[in-house]
Protein backbone atom coordinates (compact mmCIF):
# COMPACT_ATOMS: atom_id res chain seq x y z
CA UNK A 1 0.00 0.00 0.00
CA UNK A 2 1.24 3.48 -0.82
CA UNK A 3 1.34 5.63 2.34
CA UNK A 4 1.11 9.28 1.32
CA UNK A 5 0.90 10.89 4.77
CA UNK A 6 2.98 8.93 7.29
CA UNK A 7 2.76 11.64 9.98
CA UNK A 8 -1.04 11.72 10.08
CA UNK A 9 -2.49 8.87 12.10
CA UNK A 10 -5.13 6.61 10.61
CA UNK A 11 -7.72 7.92 13.08
CA UNK A 12 -6.94 11.60 12.45
CA UNK A 13 -4.36 12.52 15.09
CA UNK A 14 -1.26 14.45 14.06
CA UNK A 15 1.86 12.38 14.75
CA UNK A 16 3.95 15.53 14.18
CA UNK A 17 2.65 17.01 17.45
CA UNK A 18 3.12 13.93 19.61
CA UNK A 19 5.79 13.84 22.34
CA UNK A 20 6.85 10.33 21.25
CA UNK A 21 7.51 11.63 17.73
CA UNK A 22 9.89 14.21 19.22
CA UNK A 23 11.82 11.74 21.37
CA UNK A 24 15.40 10.70 20.70
CA UNK A 25 16.43 7.06 20.92
CA UNK A 26 14.66 3.70 20.80
CA UNK A 27 11.36 4.96 22.18
CA UNK A 28 10.94 7.45 19.31
CA UNK A 29 7.82 6.83 17.26
CA UNK A 30 8.05 7.81 13.61
CA UNK A 31 4.29 7.83 13.20
CA UNK A 32 1.40 5.39 13.30
CA UNK A 33 2.13 4.01 9.86
CA UNK A 34 5.78 3.12 10.42
CA UNK A 35 6.77 -0.54 10.42
CA UNK A 36 7.24 -0.67 14.20
CA UNK A 37 3.77 0.78 14.83
CA UNK A 38 1.94 -1.30 12.24
CA UNK A 39 3.02 -4.37 14.20
CA UNK A 40 1.30 -2.97 17.31
CA UNK A 41 -2.24 -3.84 18.28
CA UNK A 42 -3.97 -0.63 17.20
CA UNK A 43 -7.49 -1.46 16.00
CA UNK A 44 -7.36 1.29 13.37
CA UNK A 45 -4.14 -0.06 11.88
CA UNK A 46 -5.67 -3.54 11.75
CA UNK A 47 -8.94 -2.39 10.23
CA UNK A 48 -7.93 0.42 7.84
CA UNK A 49 -4.46 -0.55 6.68
CA UNK A 50 -4.47 -4.31 6.96
CA UNK A 51 -8.09 -5.30 6.25
CA UNK A 52 -9.48 -2.51 4.08
CA UNK A 53 -6.34 -1.10 2.45
CA UNK A 54 -7.13 2.55 3.19
CA UNK A 55 -4.80 5.07 4.76
CA UNK A 56 -7.37 6.84 6.94
CA UNK A 57 -10.63 5.97 8.64
CA UNK A 58 -12.36 8.71 6.61
CA UNK A 59 -11.29 6.96 3.40
CA UNK A 60 -13.30 3.87 4.35
CA UNK A 61 -16.72 3.54 2.76
CA UNK A 62 -18.09 2.55 6.19
CA UNK A 63 -16.58 5.47 8.15
CA UNK A 64 -19.88 7.18 8.94
CA UNK A 65 -21.32 4.01 10.50
CA UNK A 66 -18.11 2.80 12.18
CA UNK A 67 -18.81 2.40 15.90
CA UNK A 68 -15.14 1.87 16.78
CA UNK A 69 -14.07 5.17 15.20
CA UNK A 70 -17.11 6.95 16.68
CA UNK A 71 -16.21 5.70 20.19
CA UNK A 72 -12.60 6.82 19.68
CA UNK A 73 -13.68 10.30 18.62
CA UNK A 74 -16.22 10.54 21.45
CA UNK A 75 -13.58 9.53 24.02
CA UNK A 76 -11.25 12.13 22.53
CA UNK A 77 -13.71 14.86 23.49
CA UNK A 78 -13.05 14.32 27.20
CA UNK A 79 -9.76 12.43 27.63
CA UNK A 80 -6.27 12.09 26.20
CA UNK A 81 -3.65 9.39 26.30
CA UNK A 82 0.02 10.40 26.01
CA UNK A 83 -1.08 12.57 23.04
CA UNK A 84 -3.52 15.49 23.07
CA UNK A 85 -6.90 14.59 21.52
CA UNK A 86 -8.58 17.96 22.14
CA UNK A 87 -8.72 18.95 18.46
CA UNK A 88 -9.40 15.51 16.94
CA UNK A 89 -12.99 16.21 15.88
CA UNK A 90 -12.14 19.64 14.46
CA UNK A 91 -9.14 18.18 12.63
CA UNK A 92 -11.26 15.45 11.04
CA UNK A 93 -13.88 18.03 10.03
CA UNK A 94 -11.11 20.16 8.50
CA UNK A 95 -9.81 17.21 6.45
CA UNK A 96 -13.30 16.29 5.23
CA UNK A 97 -14.02 19.89 4.24
CA UNK A 98 -10.62 20.78 2.75
CA UNK A 99 -8.25 17.88 2.13
CA UNK A 100 -5.66 15.71 3.80
CA UNK A 101 -2.97 17.71 2.00
CA UNK A 102 -4.27 20.99 3.44
CA UNK A 103 -4.28 19.42 6.91
CA UNK A 104 -0.73 18.12 6.39
CA UNK A 105 0.44 21.62 5.46
CA UNK A 106 -1.06 23.06 8.65
CA UNK A 107 0.53 20.32 10.73
CA UNK A 108 3.94 21.04 9.18
CA UNK A 109 3.58 24.69 10.25
CA UNK A 110 2.54 23.65 13.76
CA UNK A 111 5.47 21.23 13.94
CA UNK A 112 7.85 23.97 12.85
CA UNK A 113 6.64 26.16 15.72
CA UNK A 114 6.85 23.21 18.11
CA UNK A 115 10.43 22.52 17.02
CA UNK A 116 11.26 26.15 17.68
CA UNK A 117 9.78 25.94 21.18
CA UNK A 118 11.66 22.72 21.89
CA UNK A 119 14.97 24.04 20.55
CA UNK A 120 14.90 27.41 22.27
CA UNK A 121 12.70 27.03 25.36
CA UNK A 122 12.73 23.42 26.54
CA UNK A 123 14.47 23.09 29.90
CA UNK A 124 13.95 19.34 29.77
CA UNK A 125 10.49 19.25 31.29
CA UNK A 126 8.26 21.03 28.79
CA UNK A 127 8.03 18.77 25.74
CA UNK A 128 4.48 17.51 26.40
CA UNK A 129 3.32 21.00 27.36
CA UNK A 130 4.69 22.47 24.11
CA UNK A 131 3.17 19.60 22.10
CA UNK A 132 -0.25 20.38 23.58
CA UNK A 133 0.16 24.12 22.96
CA UNK A 134 1.14 23.44 19.34
CA UNK A 135 -1.97 21.26 18.99
CA UNK A 136 -4.65 23.47 20.56
CA UNK A 137 -3.53 27.06 20.00
CA UNK A 138 -3.98 29.05 16.82
CA UNK A 139 -0.86 29.39 14.68
CA UNK A 140 -0.86 33.18 15.00
CA UNK A 141 -1.07 32.91 18.79
CA UNK A 142 1.91 30.56 18.84
CA UNK A 143 3.93 32.82 16.54
CA UNK A 144 3.18 35.88 18.65
CA UNK A 145 4.04 34.13 21.92
CA UNK A 146 7.31 32.83 20.48
CA UNK A 147 8.32 36.25 19.15
CA UNK A 148 7.54 37.91 22.48
CA UNK A 149 9.30 35.18 24.46
CA UNK A 150 12.43 35.55 22.35
CA UNK A 151 12.41 39.29 22.89
CA UNK A 152 11.72 39.08 26.64
CA UNK A 153 14.11 36.24 27.45
CA UNK A 154 17.22 37.09 25.47
CA UNK A 155 20.32 36.23 27.50
CA UNK A 156 18.44 34.37 30.24
CA UNK A 157 19.28 30.81 31.31
CA UNK A 158 17.13 28.12 29.70
CA UNK A 159 14.96 27.52 32.78
CA UNK A 160 14.04 31.20 32.92
CA UNK A 161 13.52 31.30 29.13
CA UNK A 162 11.08 28.41 29.49
CA UNK A 163 9.28 30.28 32.27
CA UNK A 164 8.83 33.32 30.02
CA UNK A 165 7.26 31.25 27.23
CA UNK A 166 5.11 29.27 29.68
CA UNK A 167 3.74 32.51 31.15
CA UNK A 168 2.86 33.84 27.69
CA UNK A 169 1.22 30.61 26.57
CA UNK A 170 -0.64 30.27 29.88
CA UNK A 171 -1.94 33.84 29.51
CA UNK A 172 -3.34 33.12 26.04
CA UNK A 173 -4.78 29.83 27.32
CA UNK A 174 -6.59 31.62 30.17
CA UNK A 175 -8.04 34.21 27.80
CA UNK A 176 -9.16 31.66 25.20
CA UNK A 177 -10.09 28.78 27.57
CA UNK A 178 -7.45 26.42 26.18
CA UNK A 179 -6.37 23.49 28.33
CA UNK A 180 -2.60 23.04 28.13
CA UNK A 181 -2.40 19.73 29.93
CA UNK A 182 -3.48 16.19 29.18
CA UNK A 183 -6.98 15.25 30.30
CA UNK A 184 -6.93 11.96 32.22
Amino acid sequence: MNIRYPEIAICGLSCRLCPHYHTEGKSRCGGCKTESRTCAGCPFITCALKKKGVEFCWDCEDHEACEKWARHRKAGKTADSFKCYQTLEDDIAFVLKNSTEAFENLQKKRESLLNEMLAEFNEGRSKSYYCIAATVMEIGELEQALAEAKKNSAGLPIKERAGVLHALLDDVARQRNYLLKLRK
